[in-house]
């Protein structure tokens, strides 16, 4: 395997989609809404499956340590078996949200292809309560999480590794902005 041409060409897909002018304006965008629901005292609700879960765990824990915005992930195990033994695996993060969410509170999805039916239905309920929801997904620009989306952060790759990497970047970056800095002490 010539390693240097396929790194080279795999970093240029980072290069690719990292950073445009639309997804300057959803940073912004997405940073005034966290401004809104810490000035409310409400918070933000982080959901997606397998390591979209994981992002979704770190970005529940950075946004509420560094941003200083309340935010929670729906990532318990006991929470999972308990609402898909009882509603339906395709429904369990709707309830979480049906469960937790109160007036005011964003709704912040994950999922590389943008069609995983549990968040799909999450987004649903969400918009129904009234909520704002916030997606990050990959795939075709037409996946019914974008659809659904008040701002979305998309990338038109399925290279998994790389969307689920700009997506944490891209969460991380929003921290960083809400903290006003990139280096600062975290303890």
């Amino acid at each position: 395997m010539a390693w240097d041409t396929w790194l080279e060409d795999y970093y240029k897909l980072y290069q690719k989609f990292l950073y445009s002018p639309e997804t300057k304006d959803n940073l912004i965008a997405f940073y005034n809404l966290c401004q809104e629901v810490r000035a409310s005292k409400n918070k933000l609700m982080f959901a997606g499956n397998g390591a979209s879960a994981s992002i979704a765990s770190h970005a529940a824990v950075d946004f509420t340590k560094q941003g200083k915005t309340r935010a929670v992930d729906f990532n318990e195990p006991n929470l999972i078996t308990c609402l898909s033994n009882d509603f339906g695996f395709e429904n369990f993060m709707a309830k979480a949200v049906e469960f937790y969410a109160e007036d005011g509170d964003v709704l912040v999805l994950i999922s590389v292809s943008g069609n995983s039916k549990n968040a799909v239905n999450a987004a649903k309920y969400a918009k129904s309560r009234g909520m704002k929801v916030v997606t990050f997904t990959g795939s075709a620009p037409d996946n019914q999480l974008r659809a659904l989306g008040d701002i979305n952060f998309w990338l038109g790759s399925r290279a998994y590794n790389v969307v689920e990497g700009l997506h944490m970047v891209w969460l991380t970056t929003v921290v960083d902005m809400l903290v006003g800095q990139a280096e600062y002490a975290v303890a």
